[in-house]
């Protein structure tokens, strides 16, 4: 069943203010992805952007029977289509995540509040979408004649490396005890 509601689900009250990155996904398919990529995006300190059509039910009383304890902590905002996400969408830089991309995500340099973008899961990013910005394409490098990661582990994945990179930069640290800090800057 695909949700294409006649008003959007509301938004999270939490903050966007203080997210390392902005995890969207372009008409996911799959709950269990997006369940996935949710609680890695609060584990980590990221934002979930959903782009509509989704292909499930996103009501708190879905959410609540799947057992997403930690989806009310989650910020998360929705769209009605790419373009409602272009228009209203304030990130200073978007990477497009596709297999069809020859620059790694290992060869750019990723900013606190950049958006990650990955579509959905049988088909990736339309070629209308990364025509929009060829430069902004990066893949995840994989062996040859493999076809595509599970979207929740590519989405994992790129996330991680960002924060790698941040922490490299000491944009946060990891603390003794293994907590990410992405609170303040390290000095």
């Amino acid at each position: 069943m695909t949700n294409t509601p006649q008003a959007l689900p509301p938004d999270h009250a939490a903050s966007f203010a203080a997210c390392l990155f902005h995890v969207v996904l372009v008409e996911p398919e799959i709950p269990n992805n997006t369940g996935n990529i949710g609680r890695t995006c609060v584990a980590l300190g990221c934002g979930l952007h959903l782009v509509h059509p989704l292909g499930f039910d996103v009501s708190e009383k879905a959410c609540r029977r799947a057992g997403l304890d930690y989806w009310p902590r989650l910020p998360l905002r929705h769209y009605a289509s790419f373009d409602d996400y272009a228009l209203r969408s304030d990130h200073p830089r978007r990477w497009l995540l596709t297999t069809k991309a020859t620059r790694s995500i290992f060869d750019v340099t990723l900013h606190r509040g950049d958006a990650l973008v990955f579509g959905k899961e049988t088909r990736g990013l339309s070629a209308e979408v990364l025509a929009r910005e060829p430069e902004a394409c990066v893949s995840l490098p994989m062996v040859p004649h493999e076809r595509s990661l599970n979207l929740a582990t590519a989405v994992c994945a790129v996330v991680y490396e960002g924060v790698r990179q941040l922490v490299s930069r000491r944009e946060c640290a990891v603390d003794a005890s293994g907590r990410l800090l992405v609170d303040a800057p390290v000095s």
